[in-house]
């Protein structure tokens, strides 16, 4: 299917690039203009930065602001699609565009770059945009668009109707009406369905839903994911401390939200960045060389603690067999019950930390006595020596119980002080498990060598 959309894209840049050499500026923009809006972000990308600069001069504001709407692409490349125009040039692009992607463009650019384009702009969009910049990263005021429709409850349907018509093409979303008193204060929210299905001489706060949701400005962007998967918003309102309707946060930008925090999980878990699935060799190398040296340096550290029991291993030499299978199974179960913990704080859970960590426990009981029953029967069938069976056994059920317990209590410690859990990731939290699991073994094993020494 992607090589499928990959040709396509090639093709219709193709077509496209040739109407553009041939003169066929009117044929072009039909053309472009039939794309799907995703699209037309696509094949703009594509095209050669020579036959863009033909392309936006014979484009109109509108135009040019769906498709850098919907470039998906790096904040920075965009800013360098921006700046192959005039500055007065990028400036309309940006008033026309969505404030959210505007606020998004202009904080990924340098402070000298975004005075240029503010003192470009009229003085009422700068004040808007600045609000947004304002906003910390990551939160529902840095996500939010401020083009929505708000209505007072004293309107009647059909004049409602009336202004969603106007506006419905520059508002980020026209599914949702939001009902404001005199104050501007949300109080409720009328469906276009609800819209469609009343008398048009209705007042709107006959068909008003006051039992409204909603987020503050302030709150977490993964909180407001949370919202909007629980209740199946299209969009959700975004208020002050004094419920203001500040703007909304649609649908598609919650879906970008859910992609980069799984990417952050993936990349936390396997301690390297997995955004840029297009890097070359050479620089994913280059990215993954740092933690991997962190990682072998930290492994050193087991292969010292290994050293401190040389005395055991001497005299009962067998030991070292069982070293890779307890470290190895010991730091799998400690990344198991890492990722289910990263998932749990991520997915915002009622639960206690608690009862979830007595969950844990349990399940890490049950895990253990299985891993240390199936070790004790092979090594007893492999070797004949019940007591080795039983050390081995025994440090397996161990290892596999703290290496559970340590694994979800990092993250647990770093979600209570409200640090984000993905930042653990699963090669340091596997290595930390086998110091751990060494220990024990090689403490069981030192304190019963004596009964199964030369048995």
């Amino acid at each position: 299917m992607e090589q499928d959309n990959d040709q396509q894209l090639k093709e219709t840049v193709h077509d496209l690039v040739n109407l553009i050499n041939s003169g066929q500026d009117d044929e072009f923009m039909n053309r472009f203009t039939n794309l799907h809006d995703f699209e037309k972000g696509q094949v703009y990308a594509a095209m050669p930065e020579n036959i863009r600069e033909v392309a936006w001069r014979i484009m109109d504001d509108e135009t040019l602001a769906t498709i850098f709407d919907n470039l998906e692409v790096d904040p920075e490349e965009i800013v360098e699609l921006l700046e192959e125009m005039p500055a007065q040039k990028g400036a309309d692009i940006l008033v026309a565009m969505f404030a959210d992607n505007e606020a998004d463009l202009l904080q990924a650019m340098p402070a000298r770059k975004v005075a240029n384009y503010l003192a470009l702009m009229p003085a009422d969009e700068v004040k808007e945009v600045k609000q947004l910049i304002n906003y910390d990263d990551e939160t529902a005021g840095a996500l939010m668009a401020t083009e929505y429709l708000a209505v007072k409850k004293s309107e009647k349907v059909k004049d409602v109707l009336i202004q969603v018509k106007k506006q419905a093409e520059e508002a980020e979303s026209i599914i949702y009406v939001y009902v404001v008193d005199e104050e501007h204060r949300l109080i409720g929210v009328v469906s276009l369905r609800d819209l469609l299905t009343h008398p048009d001489d209705m007042t709107i706060d006959s068909i008003t839903n006051t039992r409204v949701i909603s987020v503050k400005a302030d709150s977490d962007q993964k909180d407001v994911a949370q919202v909007v998967a629980d209740y199946n918003f299209f969009s959700v309102p975004v208020i002050d401390d004094e419920k203001h309707l500040l703007g909304i946060i649609t649908v598609d930008d919650i879906v970008d939200v859910i992609d980069e925090e799984a990417v952050g999980d993936y990349s936390g878990l396997a301690a390297v960045d997995v955004s840029d699935t297009d890097d070359s060799a050479w620089h994913s190398a280059v990215k993954r060389i740092p933690w991997l040296l962190t990682l072998l340096v930290l492994g050193l550290a087991s292969t010292v603690l290994v050293g401190l029991f040389e005395h055991t291993i001497r005299q009962a030499p067998i030991l070292a067999a069982f070293i890779t299978i307890i470290a190895g199974t010991a730091g799998n179960a400690g990344t198991q019950s890492l990722a289910l913990a990263i998932r749990h704080f991520g997915n915002g859970s009622d639960r206690s930390g608690f009862k979830n960590l007595l969950s844990e426990f349990i399940s890490a009981i049950v895990l253990a006595v299985i891993g240390g029953v199936v070790l004790y029967a092979v090594t007893l069938f492999w070797q004949g020596n019940q007591s080795l069976a039983m050390a081995v056994g025994l440090s397996l059920a161990l290892s596999i119980l703290a290496s559970s317990v340590l694994a979800h209590l990092v993250p647990a410690l770093l979600n209570r002080v409200n640090v984000d859990p993905a930042i653990v990731n699963g090669p340091l939290v596997a290595t930390v498990c086998d110091w751990a699991s060494i220990l024990i073994y090689f403490s069981i094993a030192t304190a019963m060598l004596s009964q199964f020494v030369g048995k």
